[in-house]
């Protein structure tokens, strides 16, 4: 039952992760097509995807929670028993980690765009010139 729980709390987990970057692909290609370079913009952008793919994977499928599972914490506890109800729990808290996951890392992405654009529109008001517009 440990193997099956695994597999699926992963599978959920990519599942939600595509989901969650496929919904924030414009606004961050967008984005970084207005701070970033056009020659460094896809670059950063495939990164930043590699990113919220790993963190959200790695926060849904939380190991060392599973493992729970396997062996006792300690040595006078018992093992846990996957029940219909732990199961259900296990795949909410695997949505739940992964969704936060993601969020934090477009928080910090959007962040430091926010400061990047804020730098790159005081440049350009500075040079004189016109600001750039969104491809």
């Amino acid at each position: 039952m440990f193997f099956a729980l695994l597999a699926v709390t992963f599978l959920v987990a990519v599942a939600v992760s595509f989901g969650t970057v496929r919904l924030f692909d414009r606004p961050i290609a967008s984005l970084l097509g207005r701070i970033v370079a056009d020659e460094l913009s896809g670059a950063w952008h495939r990164y930043i995807k590699f990113a919220a793919y790993v963190v959200g994977v790695s926060g849904g499928v939380r190991i060392h929670d599973l493992e729970r599972y396997v062996s006792a914490p300690k040595n006078d506890e018992e093992i846990l028993i996957l029940t219909p109800e732990r199961w259900t729990l296990e795949v909410y808290r695997t949505v739940i980690e992964t969704i936060q996951g993601i969020a934090w890392v477009f928080l910090l992405v959007f962040m430091l765009a926010l400061v990047a654009y804020v730098l790159v529109r005081g440049f350009e008001l500075r040079r004189g010139r016109t600001p750039r517009t969104e491809p």
